[in-house]
């Protein structure tokens, strides 16, 4: 099977690499040791129409293809993860559900300043007792007043709070069905609405310049034309949207082995011990190569479940591998790296150490690795 790029493709894949390495590169660690945000960037990819990439021309954004998104993420998150990570959150579960399930008139509303690169989006649904228990979510949404009131919290939501953000998109529960059944509906809270508020920006281990936030909902009154899709079916409609995050996820995790890899390669060629460098001792030599082929056999995994997404064929199960094996893949490549380093790789100071600190995250974000388990083996008829 072949997973070369369209000339359209290249061409986007190498306008993010020139951009990456000039812009970004350069900017965003200081950024991520700041922990601040640093949505000049964002605003410079927008203006690029990156910010966009997933979204039809008619919307407001270019179009591309899976695949194409997939090589523009390595290259982005090659630079920076933190950068990278705020970009897909906002290509995905922020931009998608609008695109899929909103009405010409949400689209031209609140997607097309997204896909324009003028706005930054949001979804809510992770909250304090419910992650991966998507079911478990207790914001509700109750009609009132030909429109919703919404109450509740939601917690580990990226994009929501930087000074280009737009608000929220959010899940919350609107009503029991049969046999006690929750139902779910996607709704729209901008960010000026009375009674929605947040907390301070959150301080993780990794992706320190990514915008990341709790969220209060208190009486928020939002018009019927703040619903989007139907109301008893929102948790499907986002789990739809989340199969595209899991492999934007994955390419975040090829962009981050490729790029401790690369660090690893170049420290190992210079570092001298015992008379030789000491990517010519065999420990080293074989962990760099055990990287590059776990990393390529990632890759593969990653491509399909993208071609599979634009051939318009099931990529479920596709996702979730690609997930699961490039994630773990970048965990252990950045370990690894670290180790290579020795005692300069533990310095903060290091862009391999930041590297390191951002790889954990992968095998959490976007459904943890246990879920993807899950996913496989139901989809094995497990």
């Amino acid at each position: 099977m072949d997973f070369s790029l369209s000339s359209d493709e290249q061409e986007l894949a190498d306008l993010c690499r020139v951009f990456a390495q000039r812009e970004i590169a350069t900017r965003a660690p200081t950024a991520w040791h700041e922990g601040r945000c640093d949505t000049g960037l964002l605003r410079e990819m927008g203006s690029m129409g990156l910010l966009g990439m997933l979204v039809p021309p008619e919307w407001g954004g270019i179009g591309m293809t899976t695949v194409g998104f997939v090589a523009a993420m390595e290259q982005i998150g090659l630079a920076d993860q933190s950068c990278a990570a705020a970009w897909q959150a906002h290509a995905t579960i922020g931009s998608l559900p609008l695109l899929m399930f909103g009405s010409d008139t949400q689209r031209d509303r609140w997607l097309r300043p997204l896909a324009e690169g003028t706005a930054l989006g949001a979804f809510g649904l992770t909250e304090p007792d419910a992650g991966s228990d998507a079911r478990g979510i207790r914001t509700r949404a109750e009609p009132r007043d030909g429109g919703w009131l919404i109450n509740g919290r939601k917690t580990f939501i990226s994009n929501a709070g930087t000074d280009m953000s737009f608000g929220v998109t959010l899940l919350a529960r609107t009503g029991d069905g049969e046999e006690a059944r929750p139902r779910y509906g996607t709704f729209v809270v901008e960010r000026d609405a009375p009674g929605f508020t947040m907390g301070p920006k959150m301080a993780g281990i990794g992706w320190r310049g990514l915008d990341t936030r709790e969220l209060y909902f208190d009486d928020v009154w939002v018009s019927d034309d703040h619903l989007v899709g139907d109301p008893a079916m929102g948790l499907g409609q986002f789990l739809g949207t989340l199969e595209v995050g899991r492999i934007s996820i994955a390419a975040l995790s090829l962009s981050l082995t490729q790029a401790v890899l690369d660090l690893a390669l170049d420290h190992a060629g210079s570092r001298v011990q015992f008379g030789r460098p000491i990517a010519q001792h065999q420990a080293i030599a074989f962990k760099l190569a055990d990287i590059a082929t776990e990393l390529e056999a990632a890759r593969w995994l990653t491509y399909r479940a993208a071609y599979l997404r634009d051939a318009g064929r099931p990529f479920m199960k596709e996702a979730a591998m690609a997930k699961l094996q490039a994630s773990r893949v970048a965990v252990r490549a950045a370990s690894e790296a670290v180790q290579i380093h020795g005692g300069s790789g533990y310095m903060l100071d290091s862009d391999v150490a930041r590297f390191y600190c951002d790889a954990k995250v992968l095998e959490i974000g976007e459904g943890t690795n246990e879920i993807q388990h899950m996913v496989i083996a139901r989809a094995l008829g497990c």
